[in-house]
């Protein structure tokens, strides 16, 4: 699950874009994606508020924005290359799929709910249940918290941090969502065993979501004055990646299944503050994540775990740049090659480890 993977360089070269609601999660993962790829990508956003969106992932999109059209999410020269994620950018994807007559290679990552035929590649997690020929499924979700930006986050650690005494905690919050909400008990009880880890020693390296409850934040700062450490509020750049890369320990809390895959590409143990009503799937990657000896429940104390940074965006990258060279070769006959050995190292790609 970590390594680099095997991109060719000449899929840089692809237009790409990048096509979500915006949704920081859904982004995130398409971004991760395209880094490893090397792709220079446009990020297209479907506008809150647009007509059939409800409608989504079995509807139309809005005929403003039709492929190509001036002022339209779709507008410009169809890419070679799009990614997209999440329910409202389904029909943005089979819009441009028509449009291109097949051309443009699709990539769609989680579920779509249309089947896997939607796009020509999608991944999900190994939790969700689509599987099909083009479905590729790895234990942790693609993010952008790479190998190369952790290690210039411990060249060049953030001045909030550095100065902050051994041994630090990273502290991850997240907040609420339509499958749970932080109750008071909950906000009592991570406040009291973030406490004890404070008590112990510990520097505590905090940061919080937009979804993060105000009562909640209100505690965090207060335990930030009475003990030390530091809490990004929301104010000036967050130092996320900056956390990551010089934490010794990581306490992350359930909300967030894309928050702990980040976590676990760091090789740091892993201490997860569980929430009440998690949501069901999350719970299988988090079992898994705790048998590759990378994550305990946080119950107030350090435990210590060895394990191999999981980082699972080289492996999709792979599989996908395998599936878009694929792809070229159905509509550009010339590229297709009697052997790997005669057209170079890059012009046929491996299929990964993984299921596809």
């Amino acid at each position: 699950m970590a390594g680099d993977g095997v991109v060719p360089p000449e899929i840089g070269r692809a237009r790409a874009w990048i096509v979500t609601d915006g949704k920081a999660g859904d982004e995130n993962q398409c971004i991760g994606i395209a880094q490893a790829l090397g792709l220079d990508v446009e990020r297209r956003r479907i506008p809150r508020g647009r007509p059939l969106t409800w409608m989504a992932p079995w509807g139309p999109i809005d005929p403003r924005d039709a492929p190509g059209r001036a002022g339209g999410v779709l507008e410009g020269p169809l890419p070679d290359i799009l990614i997209a994620s999440g329910r409202r950018a389904v029909p943005y994807l089979r819009a441009v799929r028509r449009a291109s007559q097949g051309r443009t290679f699709t990539a769609f990552l989680k579920d779509p709910r249309t089947g896997h035929d939607t796009a020509d590649f999608i991944w999900v997690p190994d939790y969700d249940d689509l599987r099909g020929p083009n479905v590729f499924t790895t234990l942790t979700a693609p993010h952008p918290v790479s190998r190369a930006r952790l290690d210039a986050a411990r060249a060049q650690p953030d001045p909030r941090l550095s100065a902050l005494p051994w041994p630090r905690i990273a502290v991850l919050i997240g907040g609420d969502s339509r499958h749970l909400s932080y109750r008071k008990s909950d906000t009592r009880r991570l406040v009291r065993d973030l406490t004890k880890l404070a008590d112990g020693g510990c520097t505590l390296m905090m940061t919080v979501s937009r979804r993060t409850p105000p009562d909640l934040s209100a505690a965090l700062g207060d335990l930030t004055r009475r003990k030390g450490g530091f809490l990004w509020d929301g104010t000036g750049e967050n130092p996320y990646i900056g956390m990551l890369a010089i934490a010794d320990h990581i306490v992350v809390t359930s909300d967030s299944a894309n928050m702990v895959g980040e976590a676990a590409s760091t090789g740091v143990p892993l201490l997860l503050f569980d929430l009440p009503r998690t949501y069901i799937r999350h719970r299988r990657m988090f079992a898994g994540l705790a048998m590759a000896g990378a994550l305990k429940p946080f119950i107030g104390r350090l435990e210590a775990l060895r394990y191999t940074p999981i980082d699972a965006t080289p492996e999709i990258a792979e599989a996908m740049a395998a599936a878009y060279a694929a792809h070229r070769r159905l509509f550009d006959p010339a590229r297709r090659v009697e052997s790997p050995e005669a057209a170079g190292p890059s012009a046929v790609i491996p299929a990964p480890k993984g299921s596809i």
